[in-house]
């Protein structure tokens, strides 16, 4: 839908969500600070310089089966009906190589991984053999080169194995060991402050005065921010005083972005958006998007990039996933920063307000012919509704031209659990 952009003072005309997604992305930077760490530590890194191998893969000719290493020329004619005999000269194991050749109507027993001996050209499997230790029958002719990895034929050294702003995962991990390396070069974990704003909070446990409520929204921001792989520097309640907020934004720690939940909207309380909107480089806008229609992100006076985040709590899990997880995958260097989304069926239908994109938190279920979702709350979207994010698998995202979603419609879905 085509819109123009917001008033200044965020008040007025809906911005599309990629208006600002692409503000937020052409703002951050990845962390300068690299570290080198063991492989064993390297789960969940984000790479920071391409690694190339430093050995072949495989390093030598090796066996792919267990059976005989033969020459085929010894064994050209061999059958069922007329097995081809020979000498077995050699057991070879995985492991240490034995000087070991074959010569002419000579076989070595060979276990696979073995390297495979001078003079043997082939692999025979030993389902194909007799299985004899001394005298092989052979009962079938390999083909040239069959049943041998040749050194080199995965990478060769100098290949690429792994580019820059890769997230490091198990398979990942696993082909840098393989290719030589002991440790990998890693963008160090960004550092994220987050504070969740409101005079109404306390901490979860304690006795509730009327009025008051647990404060769930730094908790969950903090869980959000280590499941996306950054290191939470603070976590904080403030009031809902200005003076409070100013004096932690002068005595804060070093840290590389900083998330507010909570103050951004045009209360005579909020805070946040009265402290940011002081230092002329924080942009508070009308996103059109629901739940989080109120948004804020600029920088600190030392450049620090800053949220400021809706204070219900499904607001802020979608604005976390929709534009703070892509700002932390960029801190990390990451060269995709949006999260997969696949596509599903409704398996009922729900309201979807014209003009907005909707973000659904949604329970993912099998159907015969795929996917299915339903919302996981009777309430839907409502920003409030705290408790159906426990039972959510992730969210439905409806675009803005949608006003109804229709029990059988495909919808897209990114799942975050």
């Amino acid at each position: 839908m085509p819109t123009t952009p917001a008033a200044p003072d965020g008040v007025g005309t809906l911005i599309p969500v990629h208006e600002h997604l692409e503000r937020v992305l052409t703002t951050v930077t990845p962390v300068a600070r690299v570290e080198r760490v063991p492989l064993s530590d390297a789960a969940g890194r984000t790479l920071a310089t391409s690694v190339d191998a430093l050995v072949d893969l495989p390093s030598f000719d090796n066996s792919a089966m267990d059976g005989y290493a033969v020459r085929r020329a010894d064994v050209a004619t061999a059958g069922s009906d007329a097995p081809v005999v020979l000498d077995v000269v050699a057991d070879l194991p995985a492991g240490p190589a034995r000087d070991v050749s074959i010569g002419a109507g000579q076989a070595a027993h060979i276990m696979t991984g073995a390297p495979i001996p001078p003079g043997a050209d082939a692999v025979v499997p030993v389902e194909l053999t007799d299985a004899a230790a001394t005298r092989v029958a052979i009962r079938r002719a390999p083909r040239p080169g069959h049943h041998i990895r040749l050194r080199g034929e995965d990478l060769r050294t100098g290949d690429r194995v792994l580019t820059a702003g890769m997230a490091l995962g198990a398979r990942r991990i696993a082909a840098a060991a393989a290719a030589g390396h002991a440790e990998l070069p890693v963008t160090a974990l960004p550092r994220v402050a987050v504070v969740a704003t409101g005079s109404e909070l306390v901490e979860p446990g304690r006795p509730l005065g009327r009025g008051m409520i647990h404060d769930s929204n730094s908790l969950l921001l903090a869980a959000l921010v280590a499941e996306a792989g950054c290191v939470v520097s603070e976590r904080l309640r403030l009031a809902d005083d200005p003076a409070a907020l100013r004096d932690w934004l002068d005595r804060r720690g070093a840290c590389d972005l900083v998330v507010f939940a909570g103050g951004v909207s045009v209360g005579a309380h909020d805070v946040v958006r009265q402290v940011l909107g002081e230092l002329g480089t924080v942009r508070f806008a009308t996103v059109a998007m629901q739940p989080g229609k109120p948004q804020a992100f600029g920088t600190l006076s030392d450049g620090t990039p800053v949220f400021g985040l809706p204070g219900n709590p499904v607001s802020v899990a979608v604005s976390f996933e929709a534009f703070v997880r892509p700002a932390l995958l960029r801190l990390q260097g990451r060269a995709e920063v949006m999260r997969p989304t696949w596509r599903a069926v409704a398996e009922v239908g729900w309201r979807s307000p014209g003009g907005k994109r909707q973000y659904m938190p949604i329970v993912v279920g099998q159907g015969a012919d795929g996917p299915t979702v339903r919302p996981a709350t009777a309430g839907g979207s409502g920003s409030h509704l705290v408790g159906g994010l426990a039972a959510a698998d992730g969210f439905a995202v409806v675009p803005e031209e949608m006003e109804h979603v229709a029990e059988g419609d495909t919808v897209e879905v990114a799942v975050t659990r």
